[in-house]
C-alpha cells in the first residue's frame, strides 16, 4: 500500500538533466485503468504464491527509480525470504509530479534506499533468482536490476543467492509505468519464499 504526501527533491537527476524540484506534488491517485503498450517478463521467476494486482504510475509519469523490501540473511531461524517487495518511483519532471506504486509485498524485511536512473526511465529488467532447493531453504527472487533509457544499469540492494537470468525485452513505449508481483503468503511452520516473480508494464 502506498501513501501520498508532499515530498522534497533536491538535485534529482533524470531525463538527462539535473533537476532541483523544491516541492514536487505527490499525486493522490494511481491510474488503475491506465493503458499500457507492453508487458515485460523474465523466464526465471519461481511459481510459488499468486499474482497480485497491477499498480500503475499516474498518467503522465514513468518509473525513474525503484526501492526494494529485503529481508537480510538470518543465521538463526534458517528460513530466509530475501526479496519481499518492489516499489517503483514514478515522476514527471516538467510538472513536478511524484508517486510510488507497488503490487503485493511480502511480510518481512525493510525498504532499501531509492536507486534512480542517472537519466531517463526504467526500460528493462533482470531478476536474480534462487532455483528450488528441495528440502533446503528456498528464497526464490533475491534481487533486481534495471536498464535506463539514457544511462547505465541500476542494481538493487538485494541478497546474493541464486543466479541472474535473462533480460526482459525492452519497453515498447517511453518507459516502465506499472508493476505486478507474484508473492507467496506466510506458510506458518513451512518454508517461506515471499516474492517469486514480477512483471513490468510499459506505457507510451
Amino acid at each position: 500500500m502506498h501513501h501520498f504526501i508532499f515530498m522534497m527533491f533536491s538535485l534529482l537527476v533524470i531525463i538527462g538533466l539535473q533537476v532541483s524540484v523544491q516541492s514536487a506534488a505527490r499525486l493522490s491517485e494511481r491510474s488503475i485503468r491506465r493503458n499500457f503498450l507492453s508487458e515485460l517478463t523474465v523466464p526465471n521467476g519461481m511459481t510459488w504464491g499468486s499474482w497480485g494486482y497491477k499498480d500503475m504510475c499516474p498518467a503522465g509519469t514513468y518509473a525513474a527509480g525503484f526501492s526494494l523490501r529485503v529481508e537480510e540473511p538470518s543465521h538463526i531461524l534458517n528460513d530466509d525470504t530475501a526479496l519481499n517487495g518492489i516499489r517503483l518511483h514514478c515522476v514527471n519532471v516538467s510538472k513536478g509530479y511524484y508517486a510510488e506504486v507497488q503490487s503485493v509485498v511480502g511480510h518481512w524485511g525493510k525498504w532499501t534506499k531509492i536507486k534512480w536512473c542517472p537519466s531517463g526511465f526504467l526500460t528493462a529488467f533482470q531478476l536474480r533468482v534462487q532455483s528450488s532447493q528441495g528440502i533446503k531453504d528456498d528464497t526464490a527472487a533475491n534481487n533486481i536490476r534495471f536498464k535506463c533509457s539514457q544511462g547505465p544499469l541500476v542494481e538493487g540492494d538485494g541478497t546474493a543467492w541464486g543466479e541472474w537470468g535473462d533480460w526482459s525485452p525492452l519497453c515498447q513505449g517511453k518507459g516502465i509505468c506499472g508493476i505486478t508481483t507474484r508473492v507467496e503468503h506466510p506458510q506458518g511452520m513451512r518454508d517461506d519464499t515471499a516474492l517469486n516473480d514480477v512483471r513490468m508494464l510499459c506505457c507510451d
